[in-house]
């Protein structure tokens, strides 16, 4: 059984927690165009005009905030993905790449969750998660050292 085979359990929890981030991070678009929407808050001309709206605005907080908590995620997952599977690559136990890969997927929507309802306390999410990259990293390095 190869370490990137579908026969690998920790492998299949890889690509099932990868999974979740990619469609987390695929509804952060639409969660954007909604805030938008209802705030009648357009960055382009057009999409203005579509929708009624008096005038274009590049700085309402509602949506930054939301443009803010995606570009957080589009700097943190894609690095998980990198990191986790040379984890997988290490061979670690099945209960210990579940765990791992599950809190993190945990805290990256939390992160989000927090985020979105202006909560300082989503620096422990985001804590949590840049831990369980050093971790794997950590590993990954000494694994192969």
């Amino acid at each position: 059984m190869g370490q990137l085979d579908l026969d690998n359990p920790v492998f299949v929890s890889y690509v099932f927690y990868s999974a979740i981030l990619a469609l987390k991070m695929l509804l952060m678009g639409p969660i954007t165009g909604y805030y938008r929407i209802t705030k009648k808050v357009f960055a382009n001309p057009e999409d203005a005009a579509k929708f009624n709206a008096k005038e274009v605005k590049m700085n309402d907080a509602d949506v930054e905030r939301v443009r803010r908590a995606h570009q957080n995620d589009l700097e943190n997952i894609p690095i998980f993905w990198v990191v986790a599977l040379l984890f997988v690559l290490t061979g670690p136990s099945e209960t210990t790449a579940r765990y791992v890969f599950r809190i993190y997927t945990i805290a990256r929507i939390q992160h989000t969750v927090m985020y979105l309802k202006s909560s300082g306390m989503r620096g422990i999410a985001y804590g949590v998660a840049l831990a369980l990259k050093l971790f794997m990293a950590v590993t990954v390095i000494y694994t192969f050292w």
